[in-house]
């Protein structure tokens, strides 16, 4: 059973992990001058767990990035797990969420594809970030700074220098969801790997741990969802 991994170097890092990404490739994260001996071993050690992640009939659904949508009247966008309208409007220069529907002015029409990306990136900022201090105040664990970023694979990740990184396409999910991944990788500073150590600080954070791990896994797709 042959495993395939790319291996990203830091000497800022203490410790190895190995994380298996949304397009299924699994990187190892080790601190500099870690001999590929050692990787070897390790991945040899987690093979049967490395297959079963790679090949979830779930957790990776098809497409990661979907056809975007037809920017026109009656369509539809998630915002915090909630689907709302589109209407398109001849006023106004700004997307704006009035009585349950969004505003989208006929002048942004020629941005498809990027029609909401701001929208959504500002929404972000304000409603993750404040949410990022409070669990980590919880936590009681220190980050560098947090920040809203655009990963293709990951919903957030903990750098080596502690900077707390979340994918701003998180917004579209219930806050439940969003709750549950940014202890997910908070905890990863007080654990770097998914022990029962690290399960266990999670839970005691997010009840509901599974049912957010499902609802991931099931409609994580949808996030990727664009005009």
């Amino acid at each position: 059973m042959q495993l395939d991994y790319n291996v990203v170097y830091s000497p800022n890092r203490k410790t190895l992990t190995i994380t298996v990404e949304r397009d299924r490739s699994i990187v190892v994260k080790a601190p500099t001058g870690t001999s590929q001996e050692k990787i070897d071993r390790i991945i040899e050690s987690h093979k049967l767990w490395l297959y079963e992640k790679t090949h979830h009939s779930q957790k990776y659904l098809p497409p990661l990035h979907p056809p975007g949508k037809e920017l026109v009247n009656g369509e539809s966008l998630l915002y915090l797990g909630r689907s709302y309208r589109l209407e398109i409007i001849d006023i106004s220069n700004e997307i704006a969420l009035v009585n349950d529907r969004f505003l989208v002015p006929s002048n942004l029409i020629n941005r498809q594809g990027t029609v909401f990306r701001d929208w959504y990136i500002q929404r972000a900022k304000e409603t993750i970030l404040p949410r990022v201090q409070y669990y980590a105040e919880r936590l009681d664990v220190l980050f560098n700074e947090a920040k809203i970023g655009d990963s293709k694979y990951r919903w957030g990740s903990c750098t080596p220098k502690n900077n707390a990184i979340f994918n701003w396409r998180l917004i579209k999910a219930p806050m439940s969801i969003i709750n549950y991944v940014i202890v997910h990788e908070l905890t990863h500073l007080l654990e770097p790997n998914h022990t029962p150590r690290f399960w266990g600080i999670v839970k005691s954070q997010i009840p509901q741990m599974d049912k957010a791990k499902q609802w991931l896994r099931v409609n994580g797709s949808l996030l990727d969802e664009m005009l």
